[in-house]
C-alpha cells in the first residue's frame, strides 16, 4: 500500500469527494494543479468503462442462471453506455477516441488482470468495488475541466445497474458462509491496486508534501465509500 495515503495529518483546507447526487458542487474539489490534461483524463475514463463492459460480458458467459445473466447484462449495458457517452464527448471535441484510449490499454488491461478473480463471485465483487471507487475518483477530477468535466460527471452519475451484483453476492453468502470471509479478504486486496490506478491518473510522477495534503482527504473519502459498499454486502472492509 502506498505510504502517502495512510499518513494522517491536519492539513487545514480539506477537499471533499463529490456526491453523485449533488449537481452544483464543483467548488468542493479543486484538482487543477494535479489533474492530468483533458485528453489523458478522457482517454483513461473511456477505456476503464470499456474494460468493465468486457469483464461483465465475460461473466455473463460463465453464469449459469438465466436471471443472473440478465442482471449482469444490465450492468454491462450501463458500463457500455458510459463508455459510449465519453467516446461521443471525445468526438465532439474533434479528437479520435481510439488514439486517446490506446496509451492506457496496456496498464488498464494489466489492472483488470490483477483484479480478475479466480472465481466469478470474486470478479463480480472486483467490478463493483473498483468501478465504484474509480467512478467516484473521476467525478472528483471532473471539476477541473469546466463544461467538459460537467458532461463527464453527468455520464458517470448515470445508473450503473450494479445493485444486481450485490444481490448475487448476497445470495452466495447466504448459501455458503465461507464466501463471506473469502470475499471480504478479496475486497481488501482490491483496494491497493485501485488506489494505484487512481494515483496514476494524477499529473506529478512524484507527489511532494504539499501535493500529498491535497490528495489525502479525497483518498480518505474513497476508502470511506469503499467501506460503505463492503458493509452493504455484509463484508468487512
Amino acid at each position: 500500500m502506498v505510504n502517502w495515503f495512510w499518513k494522517r495529518r491536519d492539513t487545514g483546507r480539506k477537499l471533499q469527494l463529490r456526491s453523485r447526487d449533488d449537481v452544483d458542487d464543483t467548488t468542493r474539489v479543486d484538482f487543477e494543479e494535479l489533474a492530468p490534461d483533458i485528453d489523458t483524463f478522457l482517454g483513461q475514463a473511456a477505456y476503464l468503462q470499456l474494460g468493465y463492459f468486457e469483464t461483465l460480458s465475460e461473466l455473463i458467459a460463465h453464469t449459469p442462471e438465466l436471471a443472473d445473466k440478465e442482471s449482469l447484462s444490465r450492468a454491462a449495458g450501463a458500463a457500455l453506455d458510459k463508455h459510449e457517452g465519453l467516446v461521443a464527448l471525445i468526438r465532439d471535441r474533434g479528437a479520435d477516441p481510439t488514439a486517446l484510449m490506446l496509451p492506457f490499454r496496456e496498464p488498464l488491461d494489466a489492472f483488470r488482470r490483477e483484479t480478475h478473480g479466480v472465481r466469478p463471485f470474486e470478479t463480480m465483487l472486483a467490478v463493483h468495488i473498483t468501478a465504484g471507487m474509480l467512478d467516484d475518483f473521476y467525478l472528483a477530477l471532473s471539476a477541473s475541466y469546466g463544461d467538459t468535466g460537467a458532461r463527464v460527471a453527468r455520464t458517470l452519475r448515470a445508473d450503473d445497474d450494479r445493485e444486481a451484483i450485490v444481490e448475487i453476492i448476497g445470495r452466495a453468502i447466504a448459501n455458503d458462509e465461507q464466501w463471506r470471509w473469502l470475499l471480504a479478504m478479496w475486497g481488501r486486496r482490491l483496494v491497493g491496486d485501485t488506489l494505484l490506478i487512481a494515483r496514476s491518473a494524477l499529473r506529478p510522477a512524484t507527489l511532494g508534501a504539499a501535493d500529498e495534503e491535497k490528495v489525502e482527504p479525497v483518498f480518505t473519502q474513497l476508502m470511506a465509500a469503499h467501506s460503505r459498499r463492503m458493509d452493504a454486502m455484509g463484508l468487512a472492509a
